[in-house]
């Protein structure tokens, strides 16, 4: 799917989907990236700016900015969050207030500049620990408050029924994503393959923590983007939810360590660790993408090996100190 001759707002534009959406976009259309720049970073070569493309700092928990920012697009993907089991766990209330919040204030303002479209990215933890084939109708669960990974997965799933409300109030054409473990260049973060591959290539220890049971299923990049584009796009996706991911590339957590392993030709030894401090890990993560194909018609196309190849290959071209 295309986008083309419209102007795109993106907050968290400089993350990892960030990233790659803009590069996706920006030949065709004005974007406005809006990012507070503590995850993300700019690359003058990779994204640099020109009459297509404006980067500004700001934080979604100022509305005032995100305003005067804001007016005159037709488009926003509020894709910016505080994600990640590290910094969730040690910013939980900022967690908490940016990704609650923030959606509150993109919403807001989207609605009162009579923006075109909006899209909401949530996340695939809002159906608990266990997730195998959910689809958008299961029913999602939480663990005790107790354990701070959780307050993340509420905060996502606040902003779900926040899009929803202001879709029914006031009218606003919101659509919602689910992504299930996205990788691909230029991840950085905490995510397994990232963490494997940049191991791997560096022989040192693949860790896995954990028993290395864990079943994820994993979905490239650029199958994310296209699902963005599709859904923020098709009129049936109005008011919804969407699963994004990629079910047939279902794997363990210790085979996919293998898989890398052997595509790097690595000496890396497998080691399997627990954390210092135990959180609640989440036995699987495979979603049920049959309303996506249906409204949107998304299917993914890249297979795993093609997508651990592809992401191999970007790593391997930097050098052993930036990756």
């Amino acid at each position: 799917m295309k986008l083309s001759k419209k102007k795109v707002f993106i907050t968290g534009g400089l993350g990892f989907i960030g990233k790659h959406l803009v590069k996706k976009i920006k030949r065709d259309n004005e974007v406005i990236v809006y990012d507070n720049f503590l995850r993300g970073f700019i690359d003058e070569k990779e994204l640099p700016e020109n009459g297509n493309l404006k980067i500004v700092k700001g934080d979604v928990l100022d509305s005032n900015l995100l305003r005067k920012h804001m007016v005159g697009c037709d488009i926003v993907f509020h894709l910016a969050a505080i994600c990640g089991i590290q910094s969730v766990t040690q910013k939980p209330v900022e967690t908490i207030e940016v990704n609650f919040l923030g959606t509150h204030n993109v919403l807001k303002v989207a609605k009162d500049l009579q923006v075109e479209r909006v899209l909401v990215a949530s996340t695939s933890e809002v159906y608990g620990q266990l997730a195998f084939q959910v689809d958008e109708d299961t029913s999602t669960t939480q663990g005790p408050i107790s354990e701070a990974r959780w307050g993340y997965a509420v905060s996502k799933l606040a902003t779900e029924y926040l899009s929803l409300a202001f879709h029914n109030q006031h009218g606003l054409k919101v659509t919602t994503v689910r992504p299930f473990n996205i990788y691909g260049p230029g991840q950085i973060g905490e995510g397994a393959i990232h963490n494997f591959v940049v191991n791997a290539l560096r022989d040192e220890s693949i860790r896995i923590y954990g028993d290395g049971n864990q079943i994820r299923a994993w979905c490239y990049i650029d199958d994310l983007i296209r699902g963005l584009l599709l859904a923020c796009s098709n009129p049936k996706a109005i008011g919804k939810s969407f699963n994004l991911g990629n079910p047939q590339e279902t794997i363990t957590v210790f085979r996919l360590a293998k898989l890398i392993k052997r595509l790097t030709n690595s000496k890396s030894r497998i080691e399997f660790v627990q954390r210092r401090k135990p959180v609640i890990d989440v036995y699987a993560r495979v979603p049920d993408i049959t309303r996506a194909k249906e409204l949107l018609e998304f299917n993914p196309k890249v297979s795993l090996e093609d997508g651990l190849q592809k992401t191999i290959e970007y790593y391997s071209s930097l050098s052993k100190k930036s990756i």
